[in-house]
């Protein structure tokens, strides 16, 4: 256990360091939710039946942005082979750099899906829905987005091969988040919808870590 809250404390710092943790993904988040209604024209009648899917959408691609540094910066350095070497198992390295990613990146940017929400038209009561399924998402799309960047881990062009690989994974997510909180605002239960987003999340929980370390593990040769 000490282990891991050494490798969760790095993680972590290191998000937050060099770059400005996730302040680029909540700017670029914020700003592809401001361009969309001007681009629409700002009529709340066109944006209203759409906000809930332009921000899902804006929410996955601003998970993106750090995907790439994940691994990458382990391998450049020989961190990667320590960690490799070390008392943890690669799946427990995996989840721990998944949920660092989480803390740093899904937190922030599930604080801010209520206010682009907003900005899109949504109705105010549906904020703290838009929240928590955000927050619920985002550890999805941190676990399948560590898959990708550990699939992609010293290829050329990493970057574009990680959204290549991610963003179809990123679709059930999409749906199942904007579809919860379609069928709250036309007043019906948005359980379902959250039900089957948590199952996802759950699936990729249990996949992404093995899958991940032995993606890992054909990197390292």
């Amino acid at each position: 256990m000490s282990a891991v809250g050494v490798l969760f404390r790095r993680e972590l710092a290191l998000a937050w360091g060099g770059g400005g943790g996730p302040l680029l993904a909540c700017g670029f988040f914020a700003c592809l939710t401001t361009v969309v209604p001007l681009a629409a024209g700002g009529d709340p009648s066109v944006l209203r039946p759409v906000a809930a899917g332009i921000a899902w959408l804006a929410l996955a691609l601003s998970s993106l942005l750090s995907l790439e540094r994940l691994f990458e910066r382990d391998l450049d350095d020989g961190a990667l082979d320590l960690l490799a070497t070390g008392p943890l198992p690669l799946e427990v390295v995996f989840a721990v750099k998944a949920i660092s990613q989480w803390l740093a990146t899904g937190l922030p940017l599930a604080l801010t899906a209520p206010i682009a929400a907003l900005a899109l038209g949504q109705p105010i009561d549906l904020a703290p829905l838009t929240a928590a399924s955000a927050l619920i998402g985002g550890l999805g799309f941190a676990f399948t987005g560590a898959l990708g960047a550990a699939l992609a881990l010293g290829a050329k062009r990493g970057g574009l091969l990680i959204a290549v690989v991610v963003l179809p994974l990123f679709i059930p997510p999409v749906v199942f988040g904007s579809g919860a909180l379609d069928r709250a605002a036309a007043g019906l239960s948005p359980m379902s919808a959250l039900a089957l987003l948590t199952a996802y999340v759950l699936f990729a929980i249990v996949i992404a870590p093995p899958a991940g370390a032995a993606a890992i593990r054909s990197a390292q040769g």
